[in-house]
């Protein structure tokens, strides 16, 4: 399933220039000031696109989706904008200000005020990204409140209170409440678009007005230097595909106990470092069956499999087929 949501995303982003990013600004009817779009500038080490749309005065929701190991962010810090990051496919992580590293897999959910990622570099764990995100400033929406949301007693002061003030994210893990409200958004016709982000924003707001973060348990955050020493073990492993390396070697040799290397690297890649790197392995067969001439045996010495044999079996339970036959099938 991974490999077919990176593939389509790679699909999606094909007309996009490998090391550009693409912002796409849709202009609404309404006279709309646009607050993430207008001041946003991104660098990505791969490929990106952004897709904006004004739904109302202080109020915007964006598109994302990104092919790439590292993104960099930078936009204006805005301490009463709230953003609301939703994560649909693939894994993403940032360190904010304040010292918090917040690492979001699929159907997860990020709070935070604009102040707290203005200059911003996101990591993707997996490689890619698929989003969006919800951003409202909370002092233009006093000044012009949507009729729903005054009618439901709507208070921006509450949520800059609950959200913004503290300066911290807050991360929530994915739910049924969280993928009612947003799994629609993704995938509509152009004509239904700006009518069902309008409607579907105001409901957003309307949830986050009822959420309290007291009684939330929350997606655990890391300091940054335990996530970066996460990422260069992580780089360590992939670098030497062919060898084998135990966790307590792996913690001797990066001076981190057993435990936080084992939880830190869940938190930052989804997934236990051996499924990681099971995962990880298969990838690279895979490319390897399909682009080069090179013999099972050999292929499988280069992922770390000691015999051939050992190999066929893992390959088989990942793909469902023999790594002869995906080679025929897929074979470029």
């Amino acid at each position: 399933m991974k490999e077919e949501d990176a593939a389509r995303i790679e699909n999606d982003l094909r007309e996009v220039p490998d090391g550009t990013f693409e912002v796409k600004r849709h202009k609404a009817a309404e006279s709309h000031c646009l607050l993430l779009a207008e001041q946003l500038t991104a660098q990505a080490r791969g490929k990106g696109k952004i897709e904006t749309f004004p739904v109302f005065p202080g109020v915007e929701v964006s598109l994302h989706q990104y092919l790439a190991e590292r993104v960099e962010f930078h936009h204006k810090a805005a301490d009463s904008v709230l953003g609301i990051d939703h994560c649909r496919k693939g894994r993403i992580g940032w360190n904010m200000r304040g010292g918090a590293a917040v690492y979001l897999g699929a159907g997860d959910l990020c709070l935070h005020s604009l102040a707290s990622c203005a200059d911003s570099e996101m990591t993707l764990p997996l490689g890619y990204y698929e989003g969006m995100a919800v951003t409202a400033d909370l002092r233009a929406l006093k000044a012009n409140c949507p009729e729903i949301l005054r009618e439901a007693g709507f208070d921006g002061e509450r949520l800059y209170q609950k959200f913004c003030a503290g300066g911290s994210p807050l991360g929530i893990p994915s739910n049924s409440a969280i993928d009612a409200v947003f799994a629609p958004l993704y995938g509509l016709p152009e004509p239904l678009r700006i009518p069902y982000f309008k409607l579907k924003a105001q409901e957003i707001l309307l949830y986050l007005l009822q959420l309290e973060p007291s009684e939330e348990k929350g997606l655990t955050q890391y300091a940054p230097p335990q996530t970066e020493s996460i990422k260069e073990i992580r780089d360590f492993l992939v670098e030497h595909l062919d060898e084998r390396f135990t966790i307590e070697e792996l913690a001797k040799k990066y001076l981190i106990n057993t435990s936080s290397l084992k939880s830190v690297f869940k938190a930052v890649y989804g997934m236990p470092i051996a499924s990681y790197m099971k995962e990880y392995r298969m990838r690279q067969a895979m490319k390897l069956l399909r682009e080069t001439d090179d013999s099972i045996a050999a292929i499988a010495e280069k992922v770390g499999y000691e015999t051939q044999g050992k190999f066929t079996k893992a390959f088989k339970e990942t793909a469902q087929v023999l790594p002869t036959e995906y080679r025929k099938l897929y074979r470029k």
